[in-house]
């Protein structure tokens, strides 16, 4: 285990919450309709909720990073900024940590990655009333742009993360499927 840089093996809840609180205010303050903080820290949601009320924002949603697996399908992303963990396993228990969010006002669960985690996407759907996003991270868009038919398995793998229960999905392929749903041409 290599520890990052100025890294001293405590991780600082509180502190690092108050931080999420002030940035989640500062991205409602520049007009987001919704905040998603990937930190996947103790009481979270509850604090932004509370800051958001605080600063006048009761219309902004929470999307909460529910079930964000440690994967190696982040791996392009991390690469690209050079910031593999050197360290820690984020897995959690998906339905503990779906109660939690609940309980603390989240307004939309998150699981990432998508595909590698259908599975989970399926149970979220089925035991909680809330919409479930799934994100299709970096190495999901890595190996279907390596695919010899790359918009035919674009669609098909949103269509597996649909049937899985997903109601919103995030994507690096936003752009193309919605230009591919309503027939244009790039």
């Amino acid at each position: 285990m290599i520890p990052q840089s100025g890294f001293q093996g405590v991780i600082m809840n509180d502190e690092t919450v108050h931080q999420l609180c002030k940035q989640a205010v500062a991205q409602d303050r520049a007009g987001a309709d919704v905040v998603s903080p990937s930190d996947v820290m103790d009481v979270c949601v509850g604090a932004i909720w509370a800051a958001l009320d605080d600063n006048g924002f009761q219309h902004v949603s929470i999307m909460s990073y529910t079930a964000k697996y440690a994967s190696a399908f982040y791996g392009p992303f991390r690469e690209t900024l050079d910031s593999n963990p050197h360290f820690g396993d984020k897995n959690a228990e998906a339905l503990t940590e779906c109660r939690e969010d609940e309980a603390e006002g989240a307004d939309i669960l998150l699981v990432k990655p998508a595909m590698p985690y259908l599975d989970v996407v399926c149970l979220l759907h089925d035991k909680s009333p809330l919409p479930i996003a799934a994100y299709q991270v970096s190495g999901e868009y890595s190996m279907i742009k390596a695919v010899i038919d790359e918009e035919r398995v674009m669609m098909e793998s949103h269509l597996c993360i649909k049937r899985a229960g997903a109601d919103i999905i995030l994507t690096y392929f936003a752009l193309q499927a919605a230009r591919y749903l309503f027939g244009e041409k790039r």
